[in-house]
């Protein structure tokens, strides 16, 4: 039995109750993997701005396809990983930019990834909302919106009643913001 297991273990357990609709549990997933499954969406795409869309795309698909997870074909790391490198890949393919520079991001260690998850701590998660809530409220409710409930930017822009690409902005820099803050603190 590996240090990892209790990681590996509550992630089986979030995944289950994602697949039976607890939001509360999607968010639990999120606080504890977005970190590495953010870093290989950056690995393929190589742009920030695209990794940030991206990872809003893989958490609605684990939000959709969590109950076809079977932990005993994958570690649910593994599992994770595979549906950000895949988007990623998805991604770049589809804007044309597809190359060599992909083989890397198909070796996703899993000990590594779960190694990422045992990392996660209550103080780094009590630093995410410290830093969450010290933006304004169109960018912080829009973030929680998108990454903990799964909306889209096109269904928060009309929930907002403003342009999709003012939305994308609000997210964009509000997720620097937050960065920037834990960076710091």
């Amino acid at each position: 039995m590996t240090v990892a297991d209790p990681a590996r273990k509550r992630l089986v357990t979030e995944l289950e109750r994602v697949a039976l609709g607890d939001r509360a549990a999607l968010r639990t997933v999120y606080e504890l993997t977005s970190a590495k499954l953010f870093g290989i969406c950056l690995h393929v795409l190589g742009e920030r701005a695209l990794a940030e869309d991206v990872l809003q795309e893989v958490y609605l698909k684990v939000w959709q396809g969590a109950a076809a997870f079977d932990p005993a074909r994958a570690s649910p790391i593994t599992w994770l990983c595979m549906i950000a490198r895949n988007r990623a890949i998805d991604w770049r393919r589809a804007a044309g930019r597809y190359d060599a520079a992909l083989a890397g991001a198909a070796d996703v260690a899993e000990t590594e990834a779960t190694e990422s998850v045992g990392e996660d701590t209550a103080d780094t998660r009590g630093l995410l909302h410290q830093c969450l809530d010290a933006l304004e409220e169109s960018p912080r409710s829009s973030i929680r919106a998108a990454f903990l409930e799964g909306f889209t930017y096109s269904e928060l822009a009309q929930r907002a009643r403003v342009p999709l690409g003012t939305m994308k902005s609000w997210i964009r820099r509000g997720l620097a913001q937050v960065r920037k803050c834990i960076e710091d603190g």
